[in-house]
């Protein structure tokens, strides 16, 4: 069992890197089988080359869509850190915003000369903020030590505390949100003019009344400020500025509300307890209104914005709306009185179907075909579950639907191709609602390649991955199968990227996750093949290099319109994004997201 664990492996590693040296594959296929018994269990370092990590990654570069720069970077204003200095500079500067990355990554090249241009439009305010950069691939364990999950991952840090960067990737928008950071986090209000200011300049805003400007309470409301970057946060103890925003001047104070002028209702009081994170939370889940319509710009507020359920963080949980755009007015009121039942509980989305831009990959991504009028539950990046709703669609219904969907009382959809009649090639095609039979099967070994019909890694590993099929056809407790990821889903089988290659070791399929093969792999770890203990609770353990940011086919369609994973190979070369993650759905920007490279 451990030797033909090892060759699993080993064969899996060589298919992976033979993008990257497609010539020799062949011949390195041939040797590893007639050789498997010479290969050493414990020094993978004298057979496993390095993969090779800049290859192809201009293909990977979803969000920036030019040309690689042909001039050089002014970085005289970005200082270079490693492990050696860098606790030393956090300490001599109060606000650091440090960017680690890869140089082979086609995200952090693009993204290089906005930060460098942010850099230098800063420098007059050097003794107050610096900008650097860390190569994560060179200090990975100062990358371990700040949770380093993909290229590029910014941090600000405030008095050595890090704090993510999720805005834009661009000189204007780093340089606002870095202005804003160093600004006083709340603003005082002493008359009533620079509160009328604020009613009519401002679409969202947060008021605190107070008994003094300074103090606890007015720490707290600063601590929460800088939590939250896309409200301004204001101070007030004066009775007249109080009366402006309905609060009653007489009452206990510290007191607080949230105003939303957009909204129907845009006064949301806050009753909870003067502490920093409870406010913050507060603003977090009232900021956005009843019902969001999604479209690329407002994505990355509704798909960022946490939610807590039952007492779990995820990244959202939210029920969905699909309806095509001349049936909205029938359906929207009757979903906007539904949600307000469920208001900082759950984020309420309309999608317009027929909107090219974002409802067709939006459908796509959920598997709903047709025009038909879809409620739907998503529970968000962590499972990626989502919900159905059956039956008429009414006020009654979609409260009923969501309570039980907080109450986890549904039963999730997954979506699936047909079984195939006839399944008796050297690669076993698998879909939803085979995977069982085939994958899961406890009596057989099984390698599973999760790839998509556009991904061109995909269509270059498919005839190496067909020859390790034929070679390994005549062994009767293995499997070598293959799923379309983006026409299939299974709770057991989740890719990361495309393609994804899963091992299944037999009598051991209940253990998760399991082995996971990053495509572009540099350095395979065969430590947890050291004991038969370590084989019996994990199945191999495996880490490699990848691509900058793997991100949803959402993510892609709505970043390049026109350029939709849907679409033929033959249209543009696709890139290499998970189907299961709809965090930034539609958003032009990725998430940090997990990256066992490091």
């Amino acid at each position: 069992m451990r030797s033909r664990s090892l060759l699993l492996v080993a064969l899996a590693t060589l298919l992976l890197h033979a993008s990257a040296s497609a010539s020799a594959s062949d011949d390195d296929l041939d040797y590893l089988i007639d050789n498997a018994d010479d290969i050493p269990a414990n020094d993978p370092d004298g057979w496993l080359q390095e993969g090779s990590p800049d290859d192809d990654d201009d293909d990977d570069d979803l969000f920036h869509h030019g040309q690689a720069q042909d001039h050089p970077i002014d970085e005289t204003h970005v200082f270079l850190l490693s492990a050696a200095n860098f606790s030393d500079f956090l300490a001599s500067h109060r606000h650091v915003m440090v960017e680690f990355y890869a140089p082979w990554c086609a995200h952090c090249q693009a993204l290089a000369p906005d930060y460098a241009a942010a850099a230098a439009d800063l420098s007059p305010l050097a003794h107050q903020v610096a900008l650097a950069k860390v190569d994560a691939t060179e200090d990975t364990d100062l990358a371990q030590k700040y949770d380093v999950q993909g290229f590029p991952t910014i941090l600000f840090f405030i008095d050595g505390v890090p704090k993510d960067y999720n805005g834009a990737r661009t000189k204007e928008a780093i340089v606002s949100w870095v202005n804003k950071k160093l600004a006083p986090g709340v603003q005082n209000i002493t008359t009533v003019d620079e509160a009328e200011k604020i009613l009519t300049g401002e679409d969202k805003a947060i008021l605190a009344v107070l008994d003094s400007l300074s103090g606890a309470h007015s720490d707290e409301i600063a601590a929460a400020s800088r939590l939250e970057d896309a409200i301004n946060f204001y101070q007030t103890s004066n009775p007249d500025v109080a009366k402006l925003f309905h609060l009653d001047p007489a009452a206990k104070r510290p007191s607080l509300v949230l105003l939303k002028k957009q909204e129907e209702e845009k006064l949301t009081f806050y009753d909870g307890p003067f502490k920093a994170s409870a406010i913050a939370d507060f603003v977090s889940a009232n900021k956005l209104p009843l019902v969001n319509t999604l479209t690329q710009e407002t994505a990355p507020s509704i798909f960022d914005n946490p939610i807590k359920k039952q007492a779990c963080l995820i990244d959202i949980a939210s029920i969905l709306l699909f309806v095509v755009a001349n049936e909205s007015s029938k359906f929207l009121p009757i979903f906007k009185e539904a949600s307000k039942s469920f208001k900082g509980k759950l984020l309420f989305v309309f999608v317009e179907r027929d909107n090219e831009e974002v409802g067709e990959p939006v459908a796509n991504y959920f598997g709903i075909t047709g025009q038909e009028t879809t409620v739907l539950a998503y529970t968000g990046n962590e499972d990626a579950r989502k919900f159905f709703l059956d039956g008429e669609i009414s006020v009654e219904n979609i409260k009923r639907f969501a309570e039980d969907f907080l109450e986890e009382k549904l039963t999730p959809f997954y979506k699936s191709e047909p079984v195939p009649e006839s399944n008796e090639g050297d690669v076993k095609i698998v879909v939803g609602k085979n995977l069982d039979q085939i994958v899961l099967d406890e009596s057989k070994d099984a390698l599973l390649e999760i790839y998509a019909p556009w991904c061109g890694h995909c269509q270059e590993l498919e005839p190496t991955y067909n020859k390790l099929g034929k070679h390994l056809r005549g062994i009767d407790s293995l499997v070598i199968a293959k799923m379309d990821g983006t026409a299939n889903e299974h709770p057991r089988a989740k890719p990361d990227g495309f393609p994804t290659i899963l091992f299944y070791p037999a009598g051991k399929k209940s253990f998760e996750p399991h082995a996971s093969i990053p495509f572009k792999l540099k350095r395979l770890d065969l430590s947890a093949t050291k004991t038969e203990k370590d084989q019996s609770t994990a199945s191999t353990n495996l880490r490699g290099e990848r691509s900058s940011v793997k991100c949803s086919h959402l993510a892609a369609a709505a970043a390049a319109p026109g350029e939709w994973p849907q679409q033929p190979a033959s249209a543009q070369r696709r890139r290499e994004q998970p189907s299961h993650t709809a965090a930034h759905a539609v958003s032009s920007r990725p998430t940090r997201r997990r990256n066992p490279h490091l």
